[in-house]
């Protein structure tokens, strides 16, 4: 292939990858989504902004320059980096296995999707951050070629950062545990590199070091990447050139699967055949089963850090936010999408009368089953006084019956297939009255019981909160039917969009 060949080829791969969201059947669907996701995105831009030149005015006139308090910061950035990159990258085995039926060699379009990741904009989203307080604090000391050398110099770092997040995204993708491994990587590298001695962190002094090397251009920092880039890319090459046939064939390890008949739900009638659809489906489905993986780290991590330290300890609204969080993060992932998963064989479910009603009495119970999980984390900040026991059993009242209903509502409006053996990243695209009533049962509570604590005291807002919540779990009869009879008036067209989604 002539190198004039394999430039018209790669544009062509680029071109379309650009028009491939434009094909999907949700395309119109999330145009809206797409315009508040670009609004999203400059409302950060923003703040990043403001933050860069905060900072400059906070580490002007300290010891050392403040660039360097930043650069020394370095692996904090790189840390949010890697972390964001789970719902904003894809792993390039998942783009290329709708080329390989095409006379391209799978060694050029791994070279295509690698190099495009290198030189994709989300890495240059944090020089909204960089610009403004590279302007402010290095042309002073560097010139302005000073000032390009330390912009090019992050940009590389989350270049590499990017190679460093494929490589562990793609073991991940085959065992979701390996998640642990980085995290405790990072936990490492920071205690050791920064607090293990913290009048000399030598993590600190070696990125400040690093920096100040591409802002007077020397040839030692430019070096020091490239040894840590290229080895990283070709890794990742050599990883995704398995991952491909993993993801073109489906080979994965079969194990046996012992079936649990769960004869103490028979006698629950459908009600409980439903049930052990839910908890099969949150056994073996990847999609349901990475949901509950995440949401259950995330509560684990947030109680054991307001349980055992005191960051949070001056933070009232903190306080609510975990306790909310903590009870409604499950039913949030899960309920956001409700009846998606059903969309897979939505036609089978039209057959028998009330059928789809029975469903959603099983999902509304399997859902107030799961509030036993953060119930029980909460037993470590009740245990260390941080909550007590009013706030905790308020909490998960409340999402039972007042976060769990306003969920089931989608039940109504959800009319587009989940994948559910796909990864989380191309399972499905959520729609704009999803990420809203999301956000909305996330956060309106956490607003509702500040309020509440704010005018009178924890008490009356756990008293309160409780009251509301038992409401609403004892009428569930009542909005579970008539959700049930929004739904079946628009039965037909939620059946179509399913089927143009699968």
């Amino acid at each position: 292939m002539t190198l004039s060949q394999a430039w018209l080829l790669y544009r062509s791969l680029s071109q379309n990858q650009r028009l491939q969201a434009r094909r999907h059947p949700m395309f119109e669907k999330n145009l809206a989504m797409k315009i508040f996701s670009y609004i999203f995105i400059a409302f950060w831009a923003v703040y990043l902004i403001v933050i860069g030149v905060s900072l400059y005015q906070a580490f002007e006139g300290t010891a050392l320059e403040a660039f360097d308090w930043v650069d020394g910061g370095m692996v904090w950035f790189l840390i949010i980096d890697f972390l964001t990159r789970f719902a904003m990258q894809e792993t390039p085995a998942q783009n290329i296995k709708q080329y390989k039926l095409q006379n391209i060699p799978t060694g050029f379009l791994l070279h295509t999707f690698l190099l495009r990741m290198g030189l994709q904009p989300y890495n240059l989203f944090w020089t909204f951050f960089f610009v403004p307080f590279g302007l402010l604090a290095v042309p002073q000391f560097y010139g302005l070629m000073g000032f390009v050398g330390f912009i090019v110099g992050w940009w590389l770092m989350f270049v590499l950062n990017s190679y460093w997040y494929l490589f562990w995204r793609t073991l991940i993708n085959r065992h979701f545990f390996i998640f642990l491994i980085p995290l405790a990587l990072y936990a490492l590298v920071a205690y050791f590199g920064i607090f293990f001695d913290e009048s000399n962190p030598w993590l600190f002094n070696a990125t400040a070091l690093l920096m100040r090397g591409f802002c007077q251009w020397s040839p030692i920092s430019w070096l020091i990447v490239a040894v840590l880039i290229v080895p990283l890319y070709m890794v990742n090459h050599r990883l995704q050139k398995t991952a491909i046939y993993v993801e073109i064939a489906k080979t994965e390890v079969v194990r046996q699967v012992k079936t649990r008949n769960m004869e103490f739900l028979d006698r629950f009638g459908v009600i409980g055949e439903y049930l052990k659809l839910e908890i099969k489906s949150t056994m073996r489905n990847l999609v349901v089963r990475k949901q509950f993986l995440t949401g259950t780290l995330c509560m684990l991590m947030l109680c054991g850090l307001f349980s055992f330290t005191d960051v949070y300890d001056g933070m009232p609204f903190m306080r609510i936010f975990i306790c909310i969080y903590c009870f409604t993060c499950l039913g949030v992932m899960t309920l956001t999408t409700i009846l998606c998963a059903e969309g897979n064989y939505i036609d089978g479910l039209m057959v028998r009368k009330e059928t789809v009603l029975a469903l959603l009495k099983a999902k509304y119970y399997f859902q107030c089953l799961m509030l036993l999980v953060p119930l029980g984390f909460s037993l470590m900040p009740i245990i260390e006084e941080k909550i007590t026991w009013m706030t905790a059993l308020g909490c998960m009242l409340f999402a039972s019956g007042a976060v769990f209903p306003f969920l089931f509502q989608l039940a109504v409006y959800n009319d587009s297939t989940i994948h559910l053996n796909e990864k989380l990243t191309k399972a499905g695209r959520d729609t704009k009255v999803q990420m809203m009533m999301s956000a909305a049962a996330l956060f309106l509570p956490m607003f509702v019981m500040y309020a509440l604590v704010q005018c009178f005291n924890d008490q009356v807002a756990a008293i309160s909160m409780i009251s509301i919540g038992l409401i609403g779990t004892v009428l569930h009869p009542l909005w579970l039917r008539n959700i049930y009879k929004r739904f079946m008036k628009r039965r037909y067209q939620n059946m179509d969009g399913f089927r143009n989604s699968r």
